[in-house]
């Protein structure tokens, strides 16, 4: 049976519900940089494909308009809650570039975030920028996008997931990026121990000096440098987290 005009609107209204709101929070596709119309042209495409692929699993649709809108919100509250969860991983970069900003007397350098939309610490800044870059460089934007097509075996058209159940899901992503914006700091945290106890030391010592000051140049130098010596793992550390993510609801 050929599909009639208002089915075919119904069906491609569900799975740009689904989608769109996915694509509005999912790392490397929702930045705010991003113009809106290109964002939505690419939502729209992403729709025109998957469109045949999740068609199968689409309900009829109802004869009344009630239910017709509660299939569609309860589209929308699927997307956004895995594009949340996917921008909360993100997030772990501004988490642990403020803590490095702090270490290295670098946390009042601001500038624009464009992954953030505000100001936000330098460092944190660049951290973003290195995750995203390192996001395309390693495909695993592929494997976002697979995760989309693989909500819909995840969770069922027209069935609400458990409030319960989504909200650990989320907390549990919010323990994680703290844990991990934590870990990738960590040298600089181990390096700022050292060197402001060190501080406190020769100011005791030496109190006519002013240590803090004479001191703060070396702070930078050596917090830069042990940045970019472990830039490396904290990309690896991250890319692997957001890998897992991905994995996780294929």
């Amino acid at each position: 049976m050929i599909p009639q005009a208002p089915e075919i609107i119904f069906a491609a209204g569900l799975v740009f519900a689904r989608v769109g709101a996915i694509l509005m929070l999912l790392p490397g596709f929702g930045e705010p940089s991003i113009p809106v119309r290109i964002r939505l042209s690419f939502a729209l495409l992403v729709c025109l494909i998957l469109g045949p692929i999740v068609a199968p699993n689409l309900p009829a649709m109802p004869a009344q308009p009630m239910m017709m809108a509660g299939l569609v919100m309860g589209e929308v509250i699927i997307g956004l809650m895995i594009g949340a969860v996917a921008r909360i991983f993100l997030a772990t970069a501004a988490i642990a570039g403020q803590v490095i900003g702090m270490q290295t007397s670098l946390a009042m350098a601001q500038s624009f975030d464009p992954s953030q939309g505000q100001q936000g610490a330098l460092v944190a800044t660049f951290l973003n920028l290195t995750f995203m870059l390192l996001l395309f460089a390693t495909n695993t934007h592929h494997m976002l996008l697979l995760t989309t097509v693989n909500s819909y075996a995840v969770f069922d058209v027209g069935t609400m997931p458990d409030m319960g159940d989504a909200a650990f899901w989320a907390l549990n992503a919010f323990v994680d990026a703290f844990r991990i914006g934590v870990q990738l700091a960590a040298p600089l945290i181990v390096f700022g121990l050292t060197f402001y106890l060190a501080l406190g030391v020769l100011s005791r010592l030496m109190p006519q000096a002013q240590i803090f000051f004479i001191a703060m140049p070396s702070n930078i130098m050596i917090g830069l440098f042990i940045l970019t010596i472990s830039l490396g793992a904290m990309s690896a550390v991250w890319l692997e987290r957001m890998q897992r993510f991905a994995l996780d609801m294929n």
